[in-house]
């Protein structure tokens, strides 16, 4: 399978794609290197420099490569800087995932995993913590979290947009 995994030039995503590319998959990988570092792409992956604030290059991407699935790891990850730079996450967070949603959906790529946080339970009542918990984001991060999985939601809703998260 052909698979775009965003973030993955970071610690998870890199892990990833590695493991991919050792079942048999394509890769191609798109990252801005805001916290990853190019050494860590595995060097059978694509690696395409890039932002995700840049939906023109998203639609090449996903024009020119035509991945089947998407794996999104790609965000600003740091809980208490979240709660230093609100807005920052909010708004690179959302509307990052909002671009790659919609040129996903534009390209008929229905396949969709992302990557979440255990940021969306604040004080979870046990551990492990159960997917029934009560969901109260603990910072901005994982509030953006949050409104990514509820996109995602509505997209699988009314584009029969497979995800998981």
């Amino acid at each position: 399978m052909k698979v775009l995994v965003t973030g993955g030039a970071g610690y998870i995503g890199s892990t990833v794609v590695a493991e991919l590319i050792r079942e048999g998959d394509s890769v191609i990988v798109f990252d801005n290197l805001y916290q990853g570092h190019e050494g860590a792409v595995h060097p059978e992956a694509i690696f395409i420099k890039g932002d995700l604030n840049d939906r023109a290059a998203i639609d090449g991407i996903l024009a020119n490569y035509q991945p089947e699935a998407i794996m999104h790891f790609a965000s600003h990850t740091l809980v208490g800087e979240s709660m230093e730079q609100p807005f920052l996450y909010l708004s690179e967070n959302v509307t990052n995932s909002l671009n790659l949603l919609q040129s996903a959906v534009d390209h008929g790529i229905r396949k969709f995993i992302f990557s979440s946080t255990a940021n969306l339970f604040d004080d979870p009542e046990r551990m492990p913590i159960d997917e029934a918990e009560r969901i109260v984001p603990g910072s901005p991060y994982g509030e953006s979290k949050f409104i990514i999985e509820r996109m995602l939601h509505w997209l699988d809703r009314i584009y029969g947009f497979r995800y998981a998260a």
